[in-house]
């Protein structure tokens, strides 16, 4: 096993989970099997109670665990499918090595953060790397170098320097290197800083990796290297590109992948990164471009839909166009003309995912106005919610149909609590997680997207569609194109998705597909939407991409 430590200094926010993505792809480009491991030194469990606006979207795995949103990074640089323990946070280290010393797993020693805390930490990266089967783990430490809350972290690679054989192990050290217009030059002593921290606490980094808005020249990263006693070809430049998929060919240019094939004793393998190549082409000289409006209401932090925007960039890559994303607050849609002038110039409509009563009203007017003026539309979780909420009460007449988590008193409860969640005690981790069923219903447009009757999508949710009035909402012209099979003893399930059978696109989904897109494999309904848009644009009618076709091929 080749473990890879990727740290960062100076400030936070640098980029190491793209850097740790991009250093995956590398690997992968030479045909090596590599996982990745996010450390959060955060004292929650997860990340699924922590706010957007801080923390960014809460990325959810196959197995169910509310992730950081590098696992996501991992997943759609490596082309892979990470679980529950590809993040570890400090809160999930200590919980078990408390409930060890309650079960008297340690006998009579005095539980302390070395050696317990750390062998804990350490035990987990090697058991989660063995068992997903890789020949190297690229580990991310989230934070930055000087943190109290990094250090025990920190002390637990170290010492992996010394449990494995010379030549397995290497560091990598993200730093930032200010660039200063007035005096136009790079400035270095917070890398000299950062290093120097980081050797305090027994670790010299192997690289370098310098964050800058512009390429750092020759001569600046030989001045880092002399006072980092770090050698000048193993110092690289990571500066500010125009699109994320370009940091892979960026780095790879510099030579970071023959760097780490000396590190790491690896044999000399000529990387294809022929598919990265490509994707950059296509986003940098596109031959089409359409607008999409994103209703919601964490509009001023994209980082909250981060999965979404990926979904449509990997569809743009797929139907070679530029995507422009029309942020729309849905707090500002206040009425129909309101609607009319936000939601008058785009070509396809989103409403994504989110939890409580803010922005509700005006996301069902989004919805009212993409069914009657056929403007195609998504809805994701809360979105396909919404378009049940405005199809009960504009179609069906169901005056005040709602949730019943925005109106407990409604009259129309078409969204309602799911049975189990009756039961649910706190908030963490007892959602509907992770990767569910559901049977796709041939002749609709889900299944022409999906190409096949059953397929997995991960989710999120505590509210569903109410099976009291399912009956009715099909009486009344909207069709149920997907269910979960055998759930609740209800006969054929939950209802995962709906569409409108006369519309150019109209289709929500219960389930989250934005988790499972990757820019090689773009997620059929985000491939399908986007390719509606294109035809609206253009006047046609859409055109379903072949869902067995890859980017790969």
């Amino acid at each position: 096993m080749k473990y890879i430590f990727v740290t960062g200094g100076v400030v936070s926010s640098l980029g190491k989970g793209i850097l740790t993505s991009s250093l995956g792809a590398i690997l992968r480009g030479r045909g090596y099997r590599v996982t990745a491991l996010k450390i959060d030194p955060y004292v929650n469990v997860d990340a699924g109670t922590m706010r957007p606006y801080e923390h960014g979207e809460v990325f959810v795995t196959g197995d169910g665990a509310e992730t950081d949103l590098d696992i996501g990074h991992y997943e759609r640089f490596l082309d892979i499918d990470l679980a529950r323990a590809n993040n570890l946070t400090t809160g999930q280290v200590y919980l078990s090595v408390i409930q060890k010393e309650r079960r008297g797993e340690y006998l009579s020693q005095t539980v302390q953060v070395i050696p317990h805390i750390t062998d804990e930490i350490k035990e987990r990266i090697r058991r989660t790397a063995q068992e997903q089967g890789a020949e190297i783990v690229v580990v991310e430490v989230g934070g930055t170098v000087g943190d109290i809350e990094s250090l025990p972290f920190l002390e637990a690679i170290r010492q992996f320097q010394f449990d494995e054989n010379d030549g397995d192990v290497m560091y990598l050290h993200l730093t930032l290197v200010p660039y200063l217009p007035t005096s136009e030059e790079f400035k270095t002593k917070p890398t000299q800083h950062s290093v120097s921290a980081l050797r305090g606490v027994g670790i010299q980094p192997d690289v370098l990796v310098l964050r800058s808005e512009k390429m750092v020249p020759e001569d600046v990263r030989k001045k880092v290297a002399l006072f980092t006693n770090v050698r000048p070809s193993e110092v690289f430049s990571s500066p500010t590109v125009q699109h994320l998929y370009e940091v892979p060919l960026v780095l790879e240019e510099q030579g970071l992948g023959r760097i780490v094939e000396k590190k790491l004793g690896l044999e000399t393998i000529p990387p294809n990164l022929s598919f990265w190549q490509g994707a950059v082409k296509k986003l940098k000289h596109p031959s089409h471009e359409v607008r999409v409006a994103f209703v919601g209401k964490y509009v001023k932090m994209p980082d909250a839909y981060l999965s979404i925007l990926e979904g449509f960039r990997h569809a743009g890559i797929a139907h070679d166009a530029r995507v422009e994303v029309k942020w729309v607050n849905a707090e500002e849609i206040t009425d129909a003309s309101k609607a009319a002038e936000l939601l008058g110039d785009v070509d396809g409509i989103l409403v994504g995912p989110g939890f409580g009563i803010r922005g509700v009203e005006g996301k069902i007017l989004a919805a009212r106005y993409a069914r009657e003026h056929r403007v195609p539309y998504f809805g994701i979780c809360l979105g396909l919610q919404i378009a049940v909420i405005e199809y009960a009460r504009n179609v069906l007449g169901l005056e005040g149909a709602n949730s019943t988590e925005f109106d407990p008193y409604t009259p129309h409860p078409v969204i309602d609590l799911m049975p189990e969640q009756l039961e649910a005690e706190g908030l963490g981790g007892t959602m509907r997680l992770g990767n569910w069923p559901m049977r796709i219903h041939p002749g609709t447009i889900l299944h022409r997207l999906y190409g096949r009757d059953l397929v997995l999508e991960r989710h999120r949710h505590r509210y569903e569609v109410n099976p009291e009035y399912v009956g009715r909402l099909v009486e009344g012209g909207l069709t149920v194109s997907a269910l979960t099979p055998g759930m609740h003893g209800r006969g054929e399930g939950l209802v995962e998705a709906i569409e409108l059978p006369n519309h150019p696109f109209f289709i929500g989904l219960q389930a989250h597909p934005e988790l499972s897109s990757r820019p090689m494999r773009v997620s059929p309904p985000f491939s399908g939407f986007i390719e509606a848009a294109l035809a609206k644009k253009k006047g046609s009618g859409p055109q379903v991409l072949d869902p067995e076709k890859t980017l790969m091929e």
